[in-house]
């Protein structure tokens, strides 16, 4: 044992966590297999799963960054999804960027709060206790 500081999630967190991952590849697995209702559905507990996984981490810069990334990443994969599922991923929006890129604005702000995170918060706090 050491007198390291822990991080603990209470089980009913964790359980929530785990149910996450559940739906988050039921949304992935019926995106590749185009079972367009499911993984439709599926994007709803997903992503609200996701947005209390953040919520309930707030007090942990660390924490709250890297859910917020993972909530902003579903929220761009979910828009992917539906582009190619109702067919308008593929139409031009301008020179030879079509629908489909626009997922590009959720997966940079995830990268852009991660490196606040890395770059900005985390040196400026080092002596506080983070999970990261």
């Amino acid at each position: 044992m050491t007198n390291e500081p822990t991080y603990n999630i209470p089980l009913r967190f964790r359980k929530m966590e785990n149910l996450h991952i559940v739906f988050w590849l039921f949304k992935d697995i019926a995106w590749c297999m185009l079972w367009k209702p499911l993984g439709i559905a599926m994007i709803f507990p997903t992503l609200i799963i996701s947005i209390i996984i953040a919520w309930r981490t707030r007090f942990y810069m660390s924490e709250l960054c890297h859910n917020l990334a993972i909530t902003v990443w579903i929220s761009a994969n979910s828009y992917w999804m539906i582009s190619e599922f109702l067919g308008f991923d593929t139409r031009p929006l301008f020179n030879d960027y079509t629908y489909k890129h626009l997922a590009i604005i959720p997966f940079t702000i995830g990268i852009l709060l991660l490196a606040f995170y890395y770059v900005i918060w985390k040196p400026k706090h080092k002596d506080e206790l983070e999970t990261m």
